[in-house]
């Protein structure tokens, strides 16, 4: 098991770096993060003590369940996952580093009242759904802008980029502008200099289509599948509210 998951990790490492030749990218401007829904606690620490720092869940609770196991080595953890507002004072008892998926203003205010009574900050990206999907969650990217300046307003949330979830589909020309629509939205964000927005990070590009993510400007790649192996539910159920 050990050395399968070491050799799957090598493999995604040689994506990316084939991945930012191709594109004329640094290989250090992405992070590999290591998507570990439904992993078990025991194989997600065969990949921190590798080196491999990164880890996000998109389940509360799986990140209650590993907590504890994990705690003991360094790691940043991000979510990534719907959150809904009813689940907010239970996910910020884990020292998650980083919410990905903020999508809607109701859902950072209740943050902000939280963190300003627990006297802390936290890192947020803003998920925005490029692909137009119905099933899918985020905010449309025609109201993406309104959303960033509302929840700038809100000291304890820090905003450092943004995230999507690409069309699931094999084809590279229908999964292509769902990321540079994302790419596009962070230039014109950074042009408008609002105060505590960074446009640091785009999260965008996971197992199947990581390669056209970094051409098109990821600095986060969030890979699951290809490292843990196929899991027994579809992707769907993982972004679905009521399952959370």
């Amino acid at each position: 098991m050990h050395d399968e998951l070491i050799q799957n990790i090598e493999a995604i490492e040689n994506r990316i770096m084939n991945a930012c030749e191709k594109s004329g990218r640094n290989r250090e401007e992405i992070k590999l993060l290591l998507a570990t829904k439904t992993v078990s606690a025991k194989r997600i620490e065969i990949a921190l003590n590798a080196g491999y720092r990164l880890i996000a869940e998109n389940k509360i609770q799986e990140v209650k369940e590993k907590y504890e196991a994990l705690a003991r080595i360094p790691h940043e953890s991000h979510f990534i996952g719907h959150l809904q507002t009813n689940k907010v004072k239970e996910i910020l008892r884990y020292n998650i580093d980083c919410i990905e998926s903020l999508d809607r203003l109701e859902l950072a205010e209740k943050l902000h009242q939280r963190l300003t009574i627990e006297d802390k900050h936290l890192d947020v990206l803003v998920q925005v759904n490029t692909s137009k999907e119905v099933s899918k969650f985020g905010v449309d990217p025609a109201g993406a802008i309104d959303l960033i300046k509302a929840v700038a307003q809100l000291n304890r949330l820090h905003i450092r980029g943004l995230m999507t979830i690409g069309l699931f589909s094999a084809e590279p020309a229908l999964v292509r502008p769902c990321f540079q629509l994302l790419k596009q939205l962070s230039e014109d964000i950074k042009t408008l200099h609002i105060p505590n927005v960074q446009m640091r990070e785009l999260s965008m590009g996971m197992s199947g289509d990581l390669e056209i993510a970094i051409e098109e400007g990821a600095t986060i790649v969030r890979v699951g599948t290809a490292i843990f192996g196929k899991r027994i539910y579809p992707d769907s159920y993982y972004w679905n509210e009521q399952n959370n």
